[in-house]
Order: structure tokens, then sequence, then C-alpha cells
């Protein structure tokens, strides 16, 4: 579902109801099913599917069901059921599946006032019914916003965080050569003031204090595996300079290199 066919169409809110009971319910013709959570979790099934456990929402596309709704039998969930339309009818509404959001607050504010609008008096005037009857098609192209924008939030960010654990991987397995933060960004197909921000978020560092850190590891390893003079193992863990690994070293390790190998060079002997 892209914003090019909600710009193209207006979704027509019809009813709402908020169970907490495993049922098996029917998506009509020309009518959409908005599943929300408001507390626990639910696992629906769907021909021809694998069960799927929702957490936040989910959208039902019409004559895909039935779907069936269990409520797990040792907790207790509660959710709404949002039925709705699509002007024109013809449109190619195409939302269905898991939702994700990061404001479920906003949400379940506006799913009370749904819920609050959709039990008003019937008796209302005919231009007050038609004030009610817009505020609550707002309110649900407000929902559906909210869910399909951050439901793609979501699945970035998931994105992203491969991407720097892939960008992880490599660094780990080729930390003696001259690895740049153009050179990285590029592998993760970002840019890298992107790569920057994300990596940061995702190790605490930036990625020259985590290679730095990577390279001064791998050097104590060589000096308690080997007996490899420090200047080898500094080429070997990718510094050129044996003066400027010398004090990276020691920034990072609190003694020079010659002094970690002696170190270690005596808790053998003993």
């Amino acid at each position: 579902m892209s914003f090019q066919q909600l710009n193209s169409m207006i979704p027509v809110f019809e009813h709402i109801t908020v169970s907490s009971i495993s049922q098996t319910i029917e998506c009509p013709a020309n009518r959409h099913l908005l599943i929300v959570l408001l507390s626990g979790h639910l696992t629906l099934t769907v021909p021809w599917q694998e069960p799927v456990v929702v957490t936040q929402g989910y959208a039902c596309q019409p004559g895909c069901g039935p779907f069936t709704i269990q409520i797990p039998r040792t907790r207790q969930a509660e959710y709404a059921l949002l039925t709705y339309g699509v002007f024109p009818e013809e449109s190619a509404w195409t939302l269905s599946g898991p939702l994700r959001t990061l404001s479920e607050v906003k949400i379940k504010y506006m799913l009370d006032e749904l819920l609050r609008t959709d039990a008003a008096d019937p008796a209302l005037a005919a231009e007050e019914e038609a004030a009610q009857q817009f505020r609550k098609r707002l309110l649900l192209e407000r929902i559906l916003f909210i869910f399909m924008y951050e439901s793609r939030m979501v699945r970035e960010e998931k994105h992203a965080a491969v991407s720097i654990e892939h960008s992880l991987s490599y660094m780990n397995e080729h930390y003696m050569l001259k690895l740049t933060l153009p050179m990285m960004a590029e592998r993760a197909g970002m840019s890298e003031g992107h790569y920057t921000v994300l990596f940061k978020r995702h190790t605490g560092l930036t990625m020259t204090q985590y290679l730095r850190r990577l390279r001064i590891d791998k050097a104590k390893q060589m000096f308690q595996q080997t007996r490899l003079s420090a200047k080898e193992i500094a080429q070997r863990v990718g510094f050129a300079d044996y003066f400027h690994f010398s004090r990276i070293f020691k920034k990072e390790s609190g003694c020079s290199p010659t002094e970690f190998q002696t170190s270690v060079q005596q808790n053998l002997k003993k």
C-alpha cells in the first residue's frame, strides 16, 4: 500500500466494536477490516496462510477471509474491529497484513473518540450527524496514516539494523585492511551521515572508535597466542605506523604494547 493510493481515494468509516473473545469474522465484499490491539496479543489465522501473532494491528482485505481471531487461553487481550469502505468503490486499496506503530497512545485515543462518536444519539439533526460522520472519517484517515507511515519506518529501521550488523561482520573479518567511512557507508547503501548516526546508535561508538578498539583487541589476542614482535602485530591488525599503534594501544589498554607483551610472557612462565 502506498501513499499515492491513499491520495487518490477516501476511506469511509462505517463501524467500530471492541472485543476480548476469540471469534471468526468475515470481511464483506467492498469492505475492509482493521484489527487494532488495545491490550495483550492475539493469533490471526487466514485460509492458506501460516497463523500470525498480532501485537499492534492487522489490515484485512475483502474476500480473503474468514479470519479466525484466537485469544491465548492463559492471557487476556482486547482489540478493536474497524469496518470501513473506500471511495470510489472500485479503487485498488491494497493495505493488508501486519501493521506496526510507535504511537500506540495516539491511536488508542482516536479509537476512544471513534467509539464515543459512533455511539452518539441517533436522533441528531442531519447537519450534526454529517459533522460527526466527517469527524469519524478524519479519525480513521489519521489512524490509517499512522499505521502506514510507521510500519514503513519500523521496516526501514529493521533493514538499517541488519545493514549495520553486516558492516560489523565485515569489519571483524577485514579489520587488517584499510577501512574508511565512505567505503563502509557505500557497502551499506547509505550516505555517510546516515551511516554514522545508525552505527553510533547501534554500537554506542563511532566507526573509527569501534575499528580502533577491534584492532587493539585483535592485537592483544596475538600477543597472547603468538611470539610475534609488537611491530609485526601492529602491521597485522591494520596499523602501518607502529608509533600510532603504540599510542592507541596505551590509550585503550592503559599500558604500552611492549609492557603488555612482557606481562603476557611473565604469566606464561608462572
